[in-house]
């Protein structure tokens, strides 16, 4: 309330076109903007393997997040949110996804986390940090604080119509207590599902009313096909497709262009994120920290061998 939220600062000073925006479209589903983007499998697929070999387990999902990361330090307009008109900077760097629990049966049982980052994050800080938030998160007999609830208040009629209402009502004006909303994951400033991880192809997924998520992110089974190549020849590709829909409020285009090529550079050459960059910008005002990871996976080894430049067939 009056300018200020557990995750958020208000921003009073912007481009007035920019602002005029939550006025025309004032729900997030009004101003969905679908993107997609073909990320080169092999280049991917070879960076892990080597990874691998050096002892480090990445996946693409780590990668995914490391960039966009990487993009907001760069680019910090972009982690803004826009909420009951108003636009904020968030005072924080955080990531959602679902996750699949390990069911003794194998019925199909799913959880949401989130996690915060810091904006130096390497790829290895972010493994670290996503696969301990999985392993904490993944058994059905310790749930998270999000199924606890949702079990909780849907056991009584009408009481999920009521609570639900009432969380709304708190968010929309800035008082819902920073406790419960560092657990939410609708309030984040990435989405990201990984639905290769189920056999099937990226999707353009809604970016939630409720919350302030601002991006959502899909990855898809690798896609081949072919292309032809400078001399004319026809040559076979495979590509991660990656579906994105973005909150287009919540910043001018040039800066959204100027982000994405940040992350697209590092998804092109994930060995830049291995060094924290060499400059962070934040929002003014808005500077935030995380401690980083306690134990953090490093490569151990540089296999040179011609071996190494093997790439598993897909």
């Amino acid at each position: 309330m009056f300018g200020h939220r557990p995750e958020g600062k208000r921003v009073r000073d912007i481009d007035p076109i920019v602002q005029i925006t939550p006025y025309l479209m004032p729900m997030r589903c009004d101003a969905q903007v679908i993107l997609d983007h073909d990320v080169e499998y092999e280049p991917l697929m070879r960076y892990i393997a080597q990874k691998s070999r050096e002892g480090v387990k990445i996946t693409f999902m780590e990668i995914l997040i490391a960039s966009y990361i990487r993009g907001i330090s760069q680019v910090p307009e972009v982690n803004r949110f826009v909420l009951n008109k108003q636009f904020y900077n968030r005072t924080e760097l955080t990531a959602a996804f679902t996750l699949l629990l390990d069911t003794k049966d194998g019925s199909l049982e799913e959880n949401a986390v989130k996690i915060k980052f810091d904006p130096s994050d390497t790829i290895f800080d972010v493994s670290s940090r996503v696969k301990d938030m999985i392993s904490r998160n993944r058994d059905p007999e310790d749930p998270s604080f999000v199924i606890k609830l949702a079990a909780g208040i849907l056991k009584v009629p009408l009481v999920p119509t009521v609570v639900v209402g009432l969380l709304k009502l708190l968010d929309r004006y800035g008082l819902l207590p920073k406790a419960l909303v560092d657990f939410l994951p609708f309030h984040t400033g990435m989405y990201v599902t990984n639905m290769a991880s189920i056999g099937m192809t990226r999707v353009y997924h809604h970016i939630y009313n409720f919350g302030n998520t601002s991006l959502f992110f899909s990855i898809g089974n690798p896609k081949r096909s072919y292309t032809v190549d400078a001399g004319g020849n026809v040559i076979r590709k495979c590509t991660l497709p990656i579906g994105i829909v973005a909150d287009e409020r919540v910043c001018g285009g040039a800066m959204y262009a100027k982000f994405f090529a940040v992350a697209k550079n590092c998804l092109r050459h994930p060995e830049l994120l291995e060094t924290p960059p060499e400059e962070v910008f934040y929002n003014k005002g808005c500077e935030y920290h995380v401690p980083k990871p306690e134990h953090v996976a490093m490569p151990k080894v540089k296999d040179s061998s011609p071996q190494a430049e093997a790439v598993p067939a897909v």
